[in-house]
């Protein structure tokens, strides 16, 4: 399930019919990552793109009666540096010019249009001041099928500048777009005063990312589910420590979700138990999953406030036709959210590798060591548990809290990072990693059940049985595991 091996500079899928309206206040993960695909493409709501109006009128207005931070002054150290009125877009071109400073590999193109899915309806929320016309552009791109050449590396989770430097340029002519031949691309628009910092201040490539990672993570969240019900069929595993009494006494919604969710997979398929207490890897599931659940929707609630409000400095209120300088665009919230899921991810991912270790015990499934078939010295399964491991390592390095990262910038004046960017570009790698782990989990669980005649027969064990290759033999098991990683959306909606 791979989330980030991609050409950046590949044409995404053709856009289909499916429109929805970018209004500023209701996009939610799952449409954005569905822009990001080009399975739907967005339009700005009639009134959004008024209330992006007001803004920009209201930043005219205020320009005029005195200075912005940004449009009259220097940015960062430089704040207190006037900005003569007659230079003011010169101004705003020298800063794009000067921020477009980005450097690593090419983004993906679905991380690129969901940046500038991010950016357009942050921008339709109001409080930015930029010209209307630039989120018709953000949107036209995006309807065309192209996107801006963003560079990895820029962001430290106080305004992803760099990359919307990059997409400024795009937007105003002096960068190409990234595209195969199209008949047509989004016309260059003007940038007048003001339009630049109000572009460059939000987090839209971190969020875009954190939204294509919450997404993955969250599909594979609920795959766990049945492959961990697989796994506990086949080592006839006990459903005690999945009882909805015992839930009902520590009332945290992910554990009681994972229990809820195993029961049901195993309902009237449940083997007797073998045992009085099974190894952590079954016993201590619902408690341990549980927390990445309740992680997961607790990024997916940051990631849908974030994309729905403005974050721009200075925050222009049209109704009161003031503006306010702040701290809204320090990531926090988001970074915090993404290393909470990030550890969470680690942790069921290590029961993961546990299940799948007893899963090649004899004493606990009464099938041959390995799951192996043949002469007494064969390997089955065992190099999957390496291959496991080797991903978890991933994980486990995934799960370094990018918010303990330090930075101090611009003389001094930005004294700390949240690194949002970082944490997301984490999760996002977490994500195939986790994915592998899952997989080889799964082939041995059919293996195993497999094995086992008589062996209950789990609604997912179906699902599993049609896709994955049915010898037993030793045998190269790279395309056993693709195929599985292939299956975990599927298992994600039984």
């Amino acid at each position: 399930m791979d989330t980030t091996a991609d050409d950046p500079t590949r044409l995404p899928p053709s856009p289909g019919e499916a429109r929805v309206a970018l209004d500023g206040a209701t996009l939610d993960v799952d449409t954005l990552v569905r822009i990001a695909d080009a399975d739907t493409h967005p339009e700005p709501a009639p009134e959004a793109l008024e209330r992006a109006h007001r803004s920009w009128r209201t930043a005219g207005r205020l320009a005029a009666a005195g200075r912005l931070y940004g449009r009259g002054t220097g940015v960062g150290a430089h704040r207190s540096i006037a900005v003569d009125p007659g230079d003011e877009a010169e101004h705003g071109l020298r800063l794009l010019r000067s921020h477009a400073g980005g450097a690593g590999e090419l983004l993906p193109a679905r991380q690129a249009r969901a940046l500038l899915a991010v950016r357009a309806n942050q921008l339709l929320a109001g409080g930015s001041g930029i010209h209307p016309a630039f989120v018709t552009a953000l949107t036209d791109a995006l309807r065309l099928g192209v996107h801006p050449a963003i560079s990895e590396y820029g962001g430290v989770g106080t305004g992803d500048l760099t990359a919307l430097a990059q997409t400024g340029l795009t937007l105003i002519g002096e960068r190409p777009w990234c595209c195969e031949p199209v008949r047509e691309l989004p016309a260059p628009v003007t940038l007048g005063p003001g339009d630049a910092l109000a572009l460059l201040s939000s987090n839209a490539l971190a969020l875009g990312q954190a939204a294509l990672a919450a997404h993955a993570l969250g599909t594979l969240l609920r795959a766990t589910h049945a492959v961990a019900a697989l796994s506990l069929a086949a080592v006839s595993g006990s459903l005690e420590a999945y009882a909805a009494p015992v839930h009902a006494l520590r009332p945290y919604p992910g554990a009681a979700h994972a229990a809820a969710e195993i029961r049901r997979l195993l309902a009237d398929t449940a083997p007797a138990a073998r045992r009085i207490q099974d190894p952590f890897g079954f016993r201590a599931f619902p408690q341990v999953h549980g927390c990445a659940l309740d992680a997961s929707r607790a990024l997916r609630r940051i990631i849908e406030v974030e994309i729905n409000c403005p974050s721009e400095n200075p925050l222009l209120d049209a109704e009161a036709g003031t503006a306010h300088h702040h701290g809204g665009f320090f990531a926090a919230p988001l970074g915090l959210a993404l290393d909470g899921l990030n550890l969470a991810v680690l942790q069921t991912a290590q029961l993961s590798t546990a299940r799948l270790a007893a899963l090649g015990r004899p004493d606990l499934t009464a099938l041959p060591a390995f799951l192996a078939a043949g002469p007494a010295s064969s390997s089955g399964t065992m190099i999957l548990e390496y291959t496991a491991n080797s991903a978890l390592a991933e994980l486990r390095w995934s799960a370094a809290p990018a918010s303990a990262g330090h930075a101090v910038l611009s003389h001094g004046l930005e004294e700390a990072a949240s690194f949002a960017g970082q944490a997301a570009r984490q999760a996002l790698r977490a994500a195939d990693a986790y994915a592998t782990v899952l997989a080889c989990e799964l082939v041995s669980a059919v293996r195993a059940l497999r094995l086992r005649p008589g062996a209950p027969r789990p609604p997912a064990l179906a699902a599993a049985a049609a896709v994955l290759p049915v010898g037993t033999d030793d045998r190269p098991l790279t395309a056993d595991v693709a195929a599985a990683s292939e299956l975990l959306p599927v298992l994600a909606g039984l």
